[in-house]
């Protein structure tokens, strides 16, 4: 199982949730708590490797900004999170991955003919688009069933003591967590290891001491 640690805002975070096992960042750029500035996800993203996805979350956007923002940070792909239209996301060079908050089951029909490869289904809108630590009804659907030819990532409610449960019954080619691994808003190594460990069903990665970024 792959996982996606959203809401980083930095060096520290980003490199131990990697070394746990994180196989994707996502840094904000919308409306949010943990929305990051360009300058500083260029500096993340640049320590980070290759091989790891690098998402930019935008809401509404025009195509211009996300363009510049993308390909300044480095990011690798592109979330849409608001009521980004199919002509908008087949404009854009990078890969999408369309967000759809699941109000109730009639939201995947209107997804099946997005263009992308990635589809994100996240909880019920809060106060943000996304990050707002709400969960669906995980029974009403299977990723398998009723997205077929699309990778789906999980997001919305998640932590450490439901995503077992959540794979279990989504069955999703990727989890997302933001808020369910923070403490008072704050991310918290010891529960993104957690997390990681239970998605992955194995334990992985290091020590949090190991992950102290100083920059020179």
């Amino acid at each position: 199982m792959k996982v996606k640690i959203c809401g980083i805002t930095d060096l520290t975070t980003a490199l131990a949730a990697i070394d746990y096992g994180a196989d994707a960042i996502g840094f904000v750029f919308a409306e949010s708590k943990r929305r990051i500035t360009v300058t500083k996800a260029k500096e993340i993203i640049a320590h980070l490797p290759k091989d790891v996805l690098k998402v930019g979350v935008f809401v509404n956007e025009t195509k211009e900004k996300i363009e510049e923002v993308a390909a300044t940070a480095g990011l690798t792909h592109v979330q849409l999170h608001g009521d980004e239209t199919v002509s908008f996301s087949e404009s854009l060079t990078f890969p999408v991955i369309k967000a759809v908050s699941m109000e109730d089951k009639q939201n995947l029909k209107e997804i099946e003919a997005y263009p992308c490869e990635y589809v994100l289904l996240d909880g019920p809108k809060g106060k943000f688009r996304g990050g707002n630590g709400l969960s669906f009804d995980w029974k009403s659907i299977s990723a398998k069933k009723d997205l077929k030819g699309k990778k789906v990532i999980l997001a919305g409610g998640l932590h450490e003591d439901n995503v077992v449960e959540a794979i279990k019954l989504i069955q999703p080619y990727m989890v997302d967590v933001s808020s369910g691994v923070e403490i008072e808003g704050k991310k918290d190594l010891d529960k993104i290891q957690t997390f990681i460990n239970k998605a992955k069903g194995s334990h992985t990665g290091g020590t949090r001491n190991e992950f102290i970024y100083t920059a020179e």
